[in-house]
């Protein structure tokens, strides 16, 4: 069995009942979350062996977080214990023409102020074959930017793949730091994974033609932004979202992947959202779950796709999915008919 580490905060996620707004609502439902952590449950529910490494408080509420991984089979041994805040967001889902809202509340978390003598990786990728974490995690301060800096040194030692999606978050730093402190970890990449805007964000390497809050994407602009990442940083694979934005409920999906000689497109999904949090994680985790279990390039990024595609009509940060089912609809199998 394939085993995956990830590295990242796990967040208390709280939201209002549906679709009201913060303003309109007087009850909130809690459940966890985060970019790393929704990559290890969904490849949990692969069947792989997947573990999520943070830090979080030995207090309740940071008892529940390991809770809610530990329930789908994440391995949780190497979450380190200690600080006094779990991360929380805050969520408002969007509907028609109008978006959703994130709104953070994460400053001084446990992972935020842990630093690199808080992680054994040597003991932690012992047995591993792929490492991933996200521009979010480097993001959360020149502490964790240099945890996950050690991590990768430490994964490349030890001839682990290893995968980034870019993931920038204007909330949490500049473009300026973004670019700089993603530069110094790109060398150790094997795998990039980044939407229409992600690279242009950090790196500045944009698609041309492409006008995404229009709705206009170029396919061969994208062969560009991708082949630009590869050649300057020395990338395996590049992994491209291609996200159309209808509105709040309705997107079109696809994506492209790149291997260093061919360009390869998945189909198209028509998405009626219910919930779109956690849907390039899921991506993500179906890219390295297609990767691991030695899928054709073209299958690799149709399995990732039409992954991403189901957990856009599930509520949560998580995935839950199973891997027939991913593949029922990459299929071909996209009718939504009741199975008896």
């Amino acid at each position: 069995m394939k085993r995956i580490i990830t590295f990242g905060e796990l967040m208390l996620r709280l939201a209002p009942e549906g679709y009201l707004r913060f303003v309109q609502s007087d009850r909130y439902g809690a459940t966890y979350g985060g970019g790393e952590a929704n990559v290890a449950v969904s490849l949990a529910n692969y069947g792989m062996d997947a573990a999520f490494v943070s830090k979080l408080p030995a207090h309740e509420i940071g008892q529940a977080g390991v809770n809610s991984l530990r329930k789908f089979g994440v391995d949780t041994r190497f979450i380190t214990r200690g600080g006094d805040r779990v991360g929380i967001y805050f969520c408002e889902k969007g509907a028609s023409q109008r978006p959703s809202k994130v709104i953070y509340d994460r400053a001084n978390s446990a992972i935020a102020l842990a630093t690199t003598e808080d992680f054994d990786w040597a003991k932690i990728f012992e047995g591993a074959d792929w490492f991933h974490f996200t521009g979010i995690t480097p993001a959360l301060g020149d502490n964790v930017a240099a945890i996950c800096l050690e991590a990768c040194k430490m994964a490349k030692k030890l001839g682990l793949k290893i995968s980034c999606d870019l993931n920038y978050r204007k909330k949490l730093w500049t473009r300026e730091k973004a670019g700089q402190v993603m530069a110094e970890l790109m060398p150790y990449v094997d795998v990039c994974i980044a939407n229409e805007e992600d690279a242009g964000d950090v790196f500045g390497i944009k698609a041309e033609n492409t006008d995404i809050t229009g709705g206009k994407l170029n396919h061969e602009g994208y062969k560009s932004v991708a082949k630009q990442l590869a050649d300057r940083f020395g990338f395996e694979k590049v992994a491209i979202t291609l996200r159309t934005s209808i509105s709040a409920n309705d997107n079109d999906w696809a994506a492209m992947l790149y291997d260093g000689n061919d360009y390869y497109f998945s189909k198209s999904y028509h998405m009626h959202i219910i919930d779109r949090v956690g849907g390039g994680d899921s991506f993500g985790a179906g890219l390295i779950y297609a990767s691991l279990s030695d899928y054709e390039p073209q299958a690799t990024i149709e399995f990732a796709v039409a992954a991403s595609c189901l957990k856009h009509s599930v509520e949560g940060d998580f995935n839950m999915v199973s891997v027939s089912e991913v593949k029922n609809l990459a299929g071909g199998d996209a009718s939504g008919r009741v199975q008896r």
